[in-house]
């Protein structure tokens, strides 16, 4: 282990890594696990993950929870003046851009799930449960706005299928640890990261190394003093702030 205060491992030392089982349990035991409460309803993770690009979960919930209270169903927001679904989701931060965003995402999924002839009418997703994994993130992914986080949210969390999101801090956390190359792009790690996976193992580690990011491994001046990963971690008394992408 290097001393608290020392500078990163040199990129050539040699450093084990942690097995995603180990790395679960040692985080699970650090911070407790988040349960997984599968809600049954896609669209509405959907449009809630589209409102949480780039701001809180708070800010992103007070919009969400607007835009319910505002109109009665999506083809009301589909309907709507842009300008009055802009001023319901202002808490979340960008109504001007996600609020035409969001209706062109409503537009698409209704006019796609007509097309599917879908048993529960328009906005109904539940399709994407009986879909061979692959095959759901391809569908989700061909909605506008949509990239592979946002699929993997929707099915993870309204679904309970093993897709794993990859946000801000499983991305930082997952770098310095070594799970994967340092400048892979973005775009591959999802599919990375979730093979390496136990499909019953996706949640855990989505939820801990989240935990981990923000209480212990922050963007600066990460706390590797007091983490319980520190053993094995080669970017032990990191200082520099990686760049960090968008939501």
């Amino acid at each position: 282990m290097t001393p608290t205060g020392a500078g990163p491992r040199d990129e050539g030392e040699t450093a084990s890594r942690y097995a995603p089982a180990e790395l679960i349990a040692l985080l699970d035991n650090e911070y407790g696990r988040i349960p997984l409460r599968r809600h049954g309803d896609p669209m509405a993770e959907l449009v809630l993950t589209l409102l949480s690009q780039n701001t809180s979960d708070h800010n992103s919930g007070r919009a969400f929870q607007r835009l319910l209270s505002r109109f009665p169903g999506w083809d009301a927001v589909l309907g709507a003046p842009t300008g009055e679904v802009e001023e319901a989701i202002r808490p979340g931060g960008l109504a001007p851009t996600k609020a035409p965003r969001l209706q062109a995402l409503i537009a698409t999924v209704r006019e796609r799930t007509a097309e599917r002839g879908a048993g529960g009418g328009p906005y109904d997703l539940g399709f994407l449960d009986s879909l061979p994994l692959p095959e759901a993130k391809a569908w989700l992914r061909g909605l506008p706005g949509v990239g592979p986080k946002t699929a993997a949210c929707v099915l993870l969390f309204a679904l309970g299928r093993p897709a794993l999101p990859v946000d801000t801090h499983v991305e930082r956390v997952s770098r310095r640890l070594g799970l994967v190359p340092p400048r892979m792009p973005v775009e591959r790690l999802h599919d990375e990261l979730e093979a390496a996976l136990e499909p019953g193992a996706v949640h855990a580690f989505h939820v801990d190394l989240i935990q981990h990011g923000r209480r212990t491994c922050h963007a600066r001046r990460p706390a590797c003093e007091r983490c319980v990963l520190s053993g094995r971690c080669p970017r032990v008394g990191v200082a520099a702030t990686e760049p960090a992408r968008a939501p």
